[in-house]
């Protein structure tokens, strides 16, 4: 399936389809395939915009209202990366996805970087070939049902709940080790261990530290609760 056929499936006309496909070409494709003049991260700029607008106009009409401090931190939490490649898996929109060979073999196709690029590019895509109406579709789906519930947070921090979990029991701490870095210097990959008291309770990986530390918790979460 063309993303023009999904977006179709969805009630969603393309005018130009070259445009919406643009939105998901990677620069690694083009850098491989030299009678591509355009990847998607002009689109990206002008879906950053467009996503931005669109989210604060629903938390400004939310009721009851919320105040400008409450506005901006879930406004934040609604269009940080992570939330981004969120929406954009759950709408397993990924497999659009044109990369490099270099960057597909690397996992750039599960990198939340990527991933969320691709979501807002196609976003400014939209906008560009339809203007809001296709903007309000997708969002809807995906961000509308967080905006019902502001209180429930949209990204878990795994490493305060493990935390929270092994202190209920005790006064211990959990430490975070990292055991493994791969790939270039420039798009790195990070492998690590969560311990208690030297016992590996779960690992994890990501592109950063950070990512590799909340896969870790969230695999010793999930493994000790479930």
């Amino acid at each position: 399936m063309k993303i023009c056929e999904w977006l179709e499936a969805r009630g969603i006309h393309c005018k130009d389809s070259r445009l919406i496909e643009q939105a998901f070409v990677h620069s690694s494709y083009v850098n491989e395939h030299k009678q591509l003049k355009h990847d998607n991260e002009r689109l990206e700029f002008m879906g950053d915009a467009v996503l931005q607008l669109w989210v604060s106009d629903k938390l400004f009409r939310l009721d009851p209202p919320l105040d400008e401090g409450h506005m901006t931190t879930f406004r934040a939490q609604l269009v940080c990366e992570e939330a981004l490649a969120i929406y954009a898996r759950q709408l397993q929109l990924n497999s659009f996805l044109k990369l490099g060979v270099g960057e597909e073999k690397t996992g750039g196709r599960e990198r939340d970087s990527i991933i969320a690029d691709m979501f807002e590019a196609m976003l400014g895509a939209l906008y560009e070939d339809s203007g809001m109406e296709p903007i309000d579709n997708i969002l809807t789906e995906v961000i509308m049902p967080h905006l019902s519930h502001p209180e429930e947070p949209i990204i878990v921090d795994y490493k305060t709940k493990l935390q929270e979990y092994v202190q209920s029991d005790s006064r211990k701490t959990v430490t975070y080790e990292v055991i493994n870095t791969t790939g270039p210097s420039n798009k790195p990959e990070f492998e690590v261990q969560v311990k208690l008291e030297g016992i590996i309770l779960g690992t994890g990986k990501g592109n950063s530290k950070k990512k590799a530390e909340q896969k870790a918790a969230q695999n010793a979460f999930e493994k000790m609760v479930l």
